[in-house]
């Protein structure tokens, strides 16, 4: 229990914007927070996939051919 509330310690500092983690006065990691990500709508992502696509095909080789090329 003492190692949960000494690392939500740290992560609470690291929300605050602390960057360098010490022991006993001495720097041994850099933590930062993870940076923000955009998520874009799924249905933006789909329409993406489907318009690259378009004209893509795989010129007579089936998928039972790919699937057995990969395992080889």
């Amino acid at each position: 229990m003492r190692h949960l509330q000494s690392s939500l310690v740290v992560l609470a500092r690291v929300r605050q914007g602390e960057r360098i983690i010490t022991f006993h006065g001495t720097p041994v990691a850099i933590l930062a927070p993870v940076e923000e990500t955009s998520t874009r709508p799924y249905t933006k992502v789909i329409a993406e996939l489907r318009a690259f696509r378009k004209g893509r095909r795989l010129s007579g080789t089936t998928t039972r051919e790919l699937i057995e090329e990969g395992r080889s």
